[in-house]
């Protein structure tokens, strides 16, 4: 049985990392509103782009832009893993990561190739521990990210994409060449609410853009006039909308390790409280039994005196 020191010491223990987890609470807390927030703020534009888009497609004839094109025999695939920099957010990253392997499962059972690529400390870590390449690998944002993080990433994976298999791709600042891709793939969490995230798995490319035609009818019809034509205004803005899909699922991946931290957070600080009271309680039953002990034993030495 533990000693009084002991079971102080433990108390105190315990004490000190509830404050640790009780302040990651707070923080997480602070951060998922201003993450809610910037989503919100996002979406508009994501519209909006989807809107043009479906327009520029509608009259931009055959569509022979490689982004809409499927190949005919797809070798490798590309894959970008959205993880985060940080840890103690429960399965978060344990959610995406098992997405992730199930869907290189997959692609291996369709004769692809799986290609790395990830975003996050946790997801690079994950693989090079179990010894499987990441291509390449952007860290220190997943909490904040920004559009040129997305932007950054995207740029080199389309590039890939349009190359194809077979066909070398030079890296961003000329660090050696990387074979191409004939899809690329996005895994990330998109976030329900303050209880529950979800790991999503996307196909980025090739691409399908359409527009909602459920709520068609209540929106009013839009007469574009494209200058230039509309298969140079949509050669350009692809590559965009792809940029803005990843750019949406980084800030749904942020929303949800926030949530996903939070929540995290505040079962550890509640098992820590709910500890130090279990300890609490035995040390003061421990100390009980050495006050009567003590009684006990002055009570005897007196009754002996007296005899």
């Amino acid at each position: 049985m533990a000693s009084i020191r002991e079971l102080r010491s433990r108390i105190r223990s315990v004490q000190s990392t509830k404050k640790i987890t009780k302040a990651q609470e707070l923080i997480a807390t602070s951060r998922i509103t201003k993450a809610q927030g910037r989503v919100a703020a996002a979406k508009p534009y994501s519209e909006e782009m989807t809107t043009v888009l479906s327009e520029l497609a509608s009259h931009a004839g055959t569509l022979d832009n490689p982004l809409l094109t499927e190949r005919e025999n797809p070798k490798r695939a590309a894959i970008l893993v959205v993880t985060s920099d940080r840890g103690m957010c429960g399965g978060y990253n344990a959610n995406v990561l098992k997405a992730t392997r199930e869907l290189i499962s997959l692609l291996r059972d369709e004769g692809k190739e799986a290609v790395l690529f990830v975003m996050g400390r946790k997801g690079v870590g994950f693989f090079n521990f179990r010894g499987l390449n990441v291509e390449d690998s952007w860290t220190g944002f997943s909490e904040s990210p920004k559009y040129s993080d997305a932007s950054t990433a995207t740029g080199f994976l389309v590039d890939l994409f349009v190359a194809g298999s077979g066909v070398e791709v030079e890296r961003p600042g000329g660090d050696g060449s990387l074979e191409g891709v004939d899809e690329l793939h996005l895994v990330y969490t998109r976030f329900q609410s303050m209880l529950s995230q979800v790991p999503e798995v996307r196909r980025v490319a090739p691409l399908v853009v359409s527009e909602d035609t459920d709520s068609s009818d209540d929106k009013p019809s839009r007469n574009y006039t494209f200058e230039p034509g509309a298969e140079s205004l949509l050669d350009a803005l692809l590559p965009k909308y792809v940029t803005t899909r990843v750019y949406a699922a980084l800030l749904d991946s942020a929303a949800s390790e926030s949530a996903a931290r939070r929540t995290a957070m505040k079962a550890a600080t509640d098992n820590a409280e709910e500890l130090a009271k279990t300890l609490s309680r035995e040390a003061n039953q421990l100390r009980q039994a050495q006050i009567t002990q003590e009684i006990s034993e002055i009570v005897g030495g007196s009754s002996a005196l007296a005899n």
